[in-house]
């Protein structure tokens, strides 16, 4: 009832007011909307032009166009700032804390260990000791066992040292005879590892898949692999090439494998020909596949990272003492001299390249 009243009321105001003029009130009002509007960003634009012009108080440099530089002045600032920095440096250098020595990672690649300087805190902090479950473990390596925690076998890293020394003398005295030195890891991640211990060694090194055959039947796999003749000091020997391709392939005089689990098929090679081998064991392998076994964890690439380098470093030394030696005039292996008339009957006749490089070849 109140606002049929309403209604009524208000009805005969409204129909008594001429349509042209409500409509005429309307249009003024929007126009008078759309005016204000117009001024309001009118007088914005104003006031950002006013602060871009206060703001730039120095004009962007000229670039000249033979040059492609801007002109003095600006390197000028540049240089004065810089050293303001550097003097603000070295004024607030003594300001914090010190820092003292800390374990590092990356310097397992960078810069590996000395044999000399392996010791159970490294070992320890590069994950050496944790081994496999127990359900997994290998019964030849309970000598190597230090206790069980959490159902993980740990290795004892006294046992892990002292081996690791021993890998580490056989490598060293292989290298110092000018032997040739293999380190394979076919893991992922162990790349690295594997050619920074080669190029220390001076070796070689396989991270891909073991080609099976490749010392059995090594002259059908590698037979086409470059070789070179070198003196005691390293420098290659010109005039050799035409008789290194009757040569039978070479074969590695040690070889390192940093996984002999994926890897078991060149060890077997390797036994059959009597080729010594080093290998990190795990509680899960067999350490009778490999010659001098380093009972450490293989799944932890910190761990293969620290032994192939102390292993690295120590094939350096003996390259080095081999080298200091040779300028002093002592050879510290007894250079292999072969027949090439009798390679080369051989192999007219088809027989054994190896069992005539055996027979007429060596003296």
């Amino acid at each position: 009832m109140i606002i049929r009243q309403a209604i009524a009321r208000q009805g005969r105001k409204i129909t008594s007011v001429p349509l042209h003029r409500c409509f005429a009130s309307t249009i003024d009002d929007s126009i008078q909307s759309i005016e204000s509007s117009l001024s309001n960003s009118l007088k914005e634009t104003h006031s950002i032009e006013s602060l871009v012009q206060n703001g730039t108080s120095s004009p962007v440099p000229r670039i000249d166009a033979k040059t492609h530089t801007t002109p003095r002045d600006n390197y000028w600032q540049v240089a004065q700032g810089f050293s303001s920095i550097r003097r603000q440096r070295a004024l607030t250098a003594h300001l914090g804390t010190a820092l003292t020595p800390h374990y590092e990672p990356h310097k397992l690649l960078t810069d590996p260990p000395s044999p000399s300087k392996i010791t159970l805190p490294l070992l320890l902090a590069s994950q050496s000791h944790l081994g496999h479950s127990t359900s997994l473990w290998n019964p030849s390596n309970s000598r190597y066992i230090f206790g069980i925690r959490s159902g993980i076998h740990i290795i004892s890293l006294d046992i892990t040292a002292a081996h690791l020394r021993r890998a580490c003398r056989v490598v060293s005295g292989v290298a110092e005879r000018a032997g040739l030195i293999l380190f394979v890891g076919t893991r992922k991640g162990q790349n690295r590892a594997v050619v920074t211990a080669a190029k220390m060694s001076e070796g070689c090194h396989l991270f891909e898949r073991w080609t099976p055959g490749s010392i059995t039947n090594g002259h059908q796999i590698l037979g086409r692999c470059r070789m070179r003749v070198v003196d005691e000091h390293d420098r290659p020997i010109p005039g050799y090439e035409e008789q290194l391709l009757e040569r039978p392939s070479l074969k590695p005089d040690l070889v390192v494998c940093l996984n002999p689990i994926e890897n078991w098929v060149m060890l077997h090679e390797c036994g059959m020909h009597g080729i010594p081998t080093i290998g990190i064991i795990d509680t899960d392998a067999d350490p009778t596949w490999v010659t001098y076994p380093i009972p450490a964890n293989d799944d932890s690439l910190r761990c293969v990272q620290l032994i192939a380098g102390v292993l690295g470093r120590a094939g350096e030394e003996g390259q080095e003492r081999r080298r200091a030696k040779a300028r002093q005039g002592v050879l510290t292996y007894q250079p292999e001299v072969f027949d090439i008339k009798k390679i080369e009957k051989g192999v007219k006749t088809g027989g054994d390249r190896e069992a005539i490089h055996r027979a007429g070849g060596s003296q």
